[in-house]
């Protein structure tokens, strides 16, 4: 069962992503503040986390920042769901470091077709690297 960190302020988008994801099979936490959020984040070190840009004490995009420093979170999937529409905050979190830019509102089978795609791309990238060396990919 995959766990997965949500880091969002706003109660009822924190319940609809929580729920969609549990009916979905997966663990979930929710965090409402940024940087409780990264010591979560660092404690639990979960499958994937889903970020807001706008939290209390940091924002989604200072976490996702952390995240690709430390080397033992670089490799968590950061998926970016906000309010903010514009093509420059996308931008800003993408080189950051997030995986994926969701905008506010959205449709919950998006958000977990984009969660499974995120989810099964970095099973395939560990699954990779424990291939014995030598062995080839077919």
């Amino acid at each position: 069962m995959p766990r997965i960190i949500v880091a969002e302020d706003d109660e009822i988008v924190a319940e609809i992503v929580r729920d969609t994801l549990i009916q979905a099979g997966h663990a979930v936490g929710v965090v409402q503040d940024g940087a409780a959020a990264l010591d979560v984040i660092r404690a639990k070190r979960p499958d994937m986390v889903i970020l807001d840009c706008s939290l209390p004490s940091m924002t989604g995009v200072q976490i996702v920042r952390q995240m690709r420093i430390d080397y033992d979170l670089w490799e968590i999937p950061a998926l970016m769901l906000t309010a903010r529409v514009s093509a420059s905050d996308e931008d800003l979190a993408m080189y950051a470091g997030a995986d994926e830019y969701m905008r506010k509102p959205f449709d919950p089978k998006k958000l977990l077709a984009t969660v499974d795609v995120l989810l099964t791309e970095a099973h395939d990238r560990k699954a990779l690297e424990k291939r014995p060396a030598g062995a080839r990919a077919i």
